[in-house]
């Protein structure tokens, strides 16, 4: 669906349109955001990323969703970083309620294609551009039927939440335990590309020379 972009814009007073969006709006000023589905991916790689400061993280995820244009504009950081947050979050308020995460966009890329291809019959990985927001709504919209169809990423992350407390056989316990190890998540670093380590660090060093 072709959207017009001038009616896609999420501003500090307003809450977004229903259409995808595709700028922020600070003032008067328009941000093009970079709305592939992969660059948000990379945003939250770079938020779990516990090697780098709050402060490096915020930068990156400026840089990636807003490009030189954002990081530039040093003045409207807090700002970029909020909407960005926000375009992030789908418009959704934060929920500041810690769950154990039962998926990783990165360690279950092979779970995702598979279920895409078999209840949307399309592999998000192959296409050219496919806007966040269609990517997340497709994603949460997955098959997963205790009594029907489940597609294989939601068996999956069904597997890594099942208590197994409920569970009275001894040998059956054993085994989804053992299942449950083979699937679960590792703890990995998220982390910069060489060009957005350099871009970064230009950063710093001209608030260094100011």
């Amino acid at each position: 669906m072709k959207i017009r972009l001038n009616k896609n814009i999420l501003t500090k007073e307003k809450k977004i349109a229903l259409n995808n969006p595709e700028y922020v709006k600070i003032e008067n000023k328009k941000y093009k955001i970079n709305t592939d589905f992969r660059v948000a991916i990379k945003c939250n790689n770079i938020a779990l990323d516990n090697s780098i400061g709050e402060y490096e993280k915020s930068l990156a995820i400026i840089y990636k969703l807003f490009g030189d244009e954002g990081l530039k504009d040093f003045d409207n950081h807090e700002k970029l970083l909020e909407l960005g947050q926000r375009y992030l979050r789908l418009d959704k308020d934060y929920e500041n309620n810690y769950e154990e995460p039962d998926m990783d966009f990165v360690q279950d890329k092979q779970y995702i294609r598979s279920s895409f291809m078999q209840d949307y019959k399309y592999n998000p990985y192959d296409l050219e551009y496919l806007h966040w927001w269609d990517f997340y709504h497709d994603l949460n919209g997955l098959s997963n039927s205790e009594f029907g169809n489940c597609c294989i990423l939601n068996r999956i992350r069904n597997l890594r939440t099942y208590d197994i407390s409920q569970i009275k056989d001894t040998k059956e316990k054993e085994r989804i335990i053992k299942t449950k190890k083979q699937v679960a998540l590792n703890r990995t670093k998220g982390s910069l590309t060489k060009k957005e380590q350099e871009s970064v660090r230009k950063f710093f060093e001209s608030m260094k020379r100011a």
